[in-house]
């Protein structure tokens, strides 16, 4: 998945594959510094297109969105 964000990135923006690569990287780091621990541990994962990784982190952030709201598991 990192490699089509950066494809992404160059198509919308016109920068070069390197530039693109660090705005991504730019991006990942401020999302891992502003998310909870739990998410941001997994985000690497999610870029990279590891499948348990996204799925984790898709069941972490339903069980906080869900708790946000006060739905009890």
């Amino acid at each position: 998945m990192s490699k089509t964000l950066v494809q992404l990135i160059q198509e919308k923006t016109g920068i070069s594959e390197e530039q693109a690569q660090g705005a991504l990287n730019t991006v990942i780091g401020f999302l891992k510094e502003k998310l909870p621990e739990p998410l941001a541990a997994q985000l690497d994962g999610v870029v990279n297109s590891d499948v348990s990784a996204a799925s984790e982190m898709m069941n972490t952030v339903t069980s906080t969105l869900g708790g946000l709201f006060g739905k009890k598991e």
